[in-house]
């Protein structure tokens, strides 16, 4: 019966607290920021002010998920969940792809704002989602230099491309007109059809690409992946392979633009 006093005590001293505190940030921009997603960590960590984030997910502090980790490892870290940082008494939470009903009643109930972004499926997405998160810290100018770099990559985009796949763990690839297809055609690339979205060893026997696009993500977990790419047959095609840095391409926010940058030059040479 305590604890049920005290947990009700803590509660009533959150909702309390969590207007005031939300008024109070108003004219300076939110001063308690929370993250409950990798993808939204890393728009936090690259558009707000140090002082302003409060908490990160801890996916976003490992150094195989995100070239941001050692950013990340300077703020709180939290499990996802809205509870897990409800004691800080945010003024913003970002969310990506909705964290189900119980995530948005209880930031109702705590009087705590909830920005809740949609899984980018465009250029056009990733550059909103960058202007949302950056308004809502009141950031706009830092918002917009990463859209203007996203911008200047479309501007310069090779007028020619280069045919390739790519290629993810267990042989994984992406669709012509995915997001991940968008950002390497800002490198030079063409993404091919594949059937169901997958690489296989006949088709790399068959109609090999003139490049492939080989993600380091968690490389070393998937050793059958390297098994038939390093098969005697493959090994004698003429394909060139180019690997990539597979973090920036789990969320494919504004990381890849430094790595379309470094996969244009190493395309072009």
């Amino acid at each position: 019966m305590r604890v049920f006093a005290c947990a009700s005590a803590i509660s009533l001293a959150l909702i309390l607290a969590a207007p005031a505190a939300a008024q109070a940030g108003v004219a300076s921009g939110p001063r308690r920021v929370v993250s409950l997603k990798l993808c939204t960590d890393e728009l936090l960590l690259m558009l707000a002010r140090p002082e302003q984030i409060a908490s990160v997910t801890y996916l976003s502090q490992e150094p195989h998920e995100t070239p941001l980790w050692a950013e990340a490892r300077r703020h709180r870290r939290n499990d996802g969940s809205l509870l897990s940082v409800a004691a800080l008494a945010p003024d913003l939470v970002l969310d990506m792809g909705g964290g189900g009903r119980d995530t948005g009643r209880i930031a109702q109930r705590l009087g705590i704002r909830l920005l809740t972004l949609p899984y980018p499926r465009t250029l056009d997405d990733v550059e909103q989602s960058v202007r949302a998160v950056a308004a809502a810290l009141h950031r706009p100018a830092a918002g917009e230099r990463l859209v203007a770099g996203i911008e200047q990559l479309k501007r310069s985009a090779p007028p020619r491309r280069i045919e390739a796949m790519w290629l993810g763990g267990g042989g994984r690839s992406v669709a012509p007109e995915s997001l991940a297809a968008q950002w390497m055609a800002l490198a030079g690339l063409k993404q091919v059809a594949l059937q169901g979205d997958r690489v296989t060893l006949e088709q790399l026997l068959v109609r090999p690409p003139k490049l492939l696009l080989k993600s380091s993500y968690r490389g070393g977990q998937y050793s059958s992946e390297q098994r038939w790419l390093a098969h005697p047959l493959v090994a004698k095609r003429a394909m060139a392979t180019i690997a990539t840095d597979g973090r920036r391409w789990t969320c494919m926010g504004p990381p890849m633009i430094a790595e379309t940058l470094r996969l244009r030059r190493l395309v072009r040479g």
